[in-house]
This record gives C-alpha cells, sequence and structure tokens, in this order.
C-alpha cells in the first residue's frame, strides 16, 4: 500500500481532505521519510489529544511541525494545524486555532474556510469549500436538519467537529448533543466525551431534570476514574 492509499485510509473524515496535501509530492516509491514521519505523528497527536494524553499529543505534533518544516511549505504546515484544531473543536475547546493563524496568508482558500467553520463561522459562500462530510451540516436551517446531516456522516470526528460547530451557532438540539455523546463514548475518546456530557447535565440541570443531571454527573466521574456517588 502506498503513503497516499495508507494516509486517506488513516486519516479520519474531517482530516482527509486537508493532509492529502502531505502525500501529494510522493505518491510513488521511493517514499520521502518526512511523508511517513509527518503523517503518523499528526495521527498520533490527534488520537492521544482526543485519549486525554497531553504530553503525547505535544510531543507528536511537535515532531509533524518539524518534518513538515523541512519542506518549507505553509499549506502542508496549515493542514496538521487544523487538523489538531478540529480535535479541541470537536472538545468542545473554542478558540482561535493559534497555530493556523500565522500561516493564513499563505493558506489556500479551503484551508480559510475550513478555520472558520470550527468556530461556528463560516461564510455562505465558503460552505462548498468545506470537505464534503461537513457541508450538509453547515447548510443547516434547523437543529432537525442539523442532526440529520451529522448522523448521515460516516466518520467520527467529523460529526464531533460538525456537532460542535452546531452548537456554536446554536443549532445543537438535545438529540443532536446525545449523538455527540455516543460518538465520543463509541471511540473511547475521554476528552470530547466529558465534554459532551458537561454540555449534557448542564441542560438538564436547566431544565430542572435533576435525576437526569446526576446520572450524567454519575457517568462523568466513571470517564474521570472517580469514585461514583450514591
Amino acid at each position: 500500500m502506498n503513503y497516499r492509499t495508507t494516509l486517506r485510509r488513516l486519516a479520519l473524515g474531517i482530516s482527509t481532505p486537508l493532509i492529502a496535501a502531505l502525500a501529494a509530492c510522493g505518491s510513488a516509491p521511493p517514499v520521502a521519510d518526512w511523508q511517513v514521519q509527518s503523517h503518523t505523528a499528526v495521527q498520533r497527536a490527534l488520537q492521544a489529544y482526543l485519549q486525554g494524553r497531553d504530553r503525547v499529543a505535544t510531543a507528536e505534533l511537535a515532531l509533524a511541525r518539524k518534518e513538515l518544516s523541512s519542506t518549507g511549505r505553509a499549506d502542508l504546515m496549515a493542514n496538521a494545524e487544523l487538523v489538531q484544531c478540529a480535535a479541541r473543536t470537536a472538545s468542545l475547546v473554542w478558540e482561535e486555532c493559534t497555530g493556523f493563524a500565522p500561516l493564513r496568508a499563505d493558506a489556500t482558500p479551503a484551508q480559510r474556510a475550513y478555520a472558520g467553520f470550527l468556530r461556528g463561522q463560516v461564510a455562505p459562500a465558503d460552505i462548498e469549500l468545506l470537505p464534503p462530510a461537513q457541508r450538509a451540516a453547515a447548510k443547516a436551517l434547523t437543529p432537525d436538519a442539523a442532526t440529520a446531516a451529522v448522523a448521515a456522516m460516516g466518520d467520527p470526528l467529523s460529526q464531533l467537529v460538525a456537532a460542535s460547530a452546531l452548537l456554536q451557532s446554536g443549532k445543537a438540539s438535545p438529540a443532536l448533543i446525545a449523538l455527540a455523546v455516543d460518538t465520543a463514548s463509541a471511540q473511547g475518546w475521554r476528552r470530547p466525551l466529558l465534554a459532551w456530557l458537561g454540555v449534557q447535565a448542564l441542560r438538564a440541570e436547566r431544565a430542572g431534570a435533576a435525576d437526569e443531571a446526576a446520572k450524567v454527573r454519575r457517568r462523568m466521574d466513571l470517564v474521570q476514574q472517580r469514585p461514583v456517588a450514591p
């Protein structure tokens, strides 16, 4: 299996269109070391972050940056930064993609559009520039349509990223939040699971559903390996 095929199979749905450029320079053997090393590091950093292993995530991202910097290509570096920012968005960490910001001037229009989507701020004119998996969610006009669009996605990280973007824009229904919880749980992604459970608990508390909120809080204790309150 060549590098490009490996990259596309291993890259998660939201990142495939973004980091496919890493393979563009070497689809036939021999494969340059930086391609293998950078791809592996990006994927390890992504998974480590989602699993809550911060030191591993930081080390792997540093390795990816080092390998990609050897190419002198801002577009490749931007891809890696956007993948990591997508992981943060999936975990409801809503902040500027600081690694992408200094690369914005040399990024592609699609990369800039995706950066906006991660903040729930994609312009209608830029929706067609998004990865295909995200376009239907970005176009959704109602919470029900948004939930259906996310449920139809085949990739778990794509689902969480889209759900987060929709939550930021006020289109997240309880069903969508439950879908995000189930998605993170099925993958064993501790960080986004805790974040989405927190949203679920808060909504239950605000609705006066004390028993439901307490149940969600107990589940959060399990995820954090804390003693579960009776």
